[in-house]
């Protein structure tokens, strides 16, 4: 759900987390409320936002931003959430579509 494909403004992801995996990984594609999202597991429990925080960074890490550049949009109580990125390179897009789509 990108707000402006490549052009320097903000894109919105929707992302499925999966808390207490035994490692963390960004990649793969789960069909959910928010459109198709990229699937992003943790091993930080879905305990006090630690499984939300730990996905925020693990997306950072993926995107090649810096974490401070990544927000939690809506989702906070739910494994379904929506990531906005400040600051999206034109170049961006297309590594969010590798990483969910292969």
């Amino acid at each position: 759900m990108p707000d402006a494909p490549g052009s320097g403004g903000p894109l919105t992801i929707a992302v499925r987390v999966k808390p207490g995996s035994s490692r963390t990984r960004v990649g793969g594609r789960f069909d959910g409320p928010h459109g198709p999202a990229l699937v992003v597991a943790v091993t930080a429990p879905a305990v006090d936002g630690r499984a939300t925080e730990a996905a925020r960074k693990a997306l950072a890490d993926a995107l090649g931003v810096r974490p401070a550049a990544v927000s939690l949009r809506t989702g906070a109580a739910s494994r379904d959430k929506l990531f906005l990125v400040e600051g999206a390179t034109p170049d961006l897009p297309g590594a969010l579509h590798r990483l969910r789509d292969g």
